[in-house]
């Protein structure tokens, strides 16, 4: 006694049956998900396949692939060694001669190879990708904010009689900063593995 009802373009939209539903089927219905390209299925993993395995090459590092390897940290030595050397025949000259004419000259010399530095720097962020730049930037983020707070709360302890501290430290302590901010984000990407 089953009837069937038509919907507006003919198709058989439901049908009326006894009170007793027929019983689901034993077996459920496969999903779309299911079919052998969805990621949602586990699949096996597929037989190794023999093949001889290729013969050991030895590892020759060729003066290119070495410069090339470790061009970026010899140009940042380079640089970092050149300021430091820059610097102490500055002041040195200055202190010897504290009544000379050119001492304002010679004092602002470290500038140019601290200025190369920060070209450096520059460059080597521009070349790496998204999740280095994140991280570098969350450092400097974090130098930047422990800097600040560091030198503002010396400069309370200054007006209550603490020495007066030398502006020229707040680019080492910055340096300082971003370094332990890299490693505590290095070894928090580390430790989650």
């Amino acid at each position: 006694m089953a009837t069937e009802i038509q919907g507006w373009s003919g198709y058989h939209a439901s049908t009326v049956s006894d009170p007793k539903p027929a019983a689901p089927p034993d077996a459920p219905v496969d999903p779309l998900f299911s079919h052998a390209a969805s990621p949602f299925m586990r699949t096996e993993v597929p037989s190794p396949v023999a093949f001889a395995s290729p013969p050991d090459a030895q590892v020759v590092l060729t003066p290119a692939a070495a410069w090339n390897s470790y061009k970026t940290p010899i140009y940042f030595g380079s640089a970092i060694l050149a300021y430091l050397m820059v610097l102490a025949g500055a002041v040195t000259l200055v202190q010897a001669n504290p009544e000379a004419g050119w001492r304002y000259e010679v004092a602002i010399l470290p500038v140019i190879p601290a200025g190369l530095i920060v070209w450096l720097t520059v460059r080597q962020l521009a070349r790496m990708d998204e999740v280095q730049k994140r991280a570098q930037m969350q450092a400097l983020g974090f130098s930047m904010a422990a800097t600040a707070l560091l030198t503002f709360g010396y400069g309370f302890l200054e007006a209550v009689g603490m020495p007066h501290m030398n502006p020229t430290w707040v680019l080492p302590t910055m340096a300082v900063l971003w370094a332990a901010g890299l490693t505590f984000l290095n070894l928090r990407v580390r430790l989650r593995r």
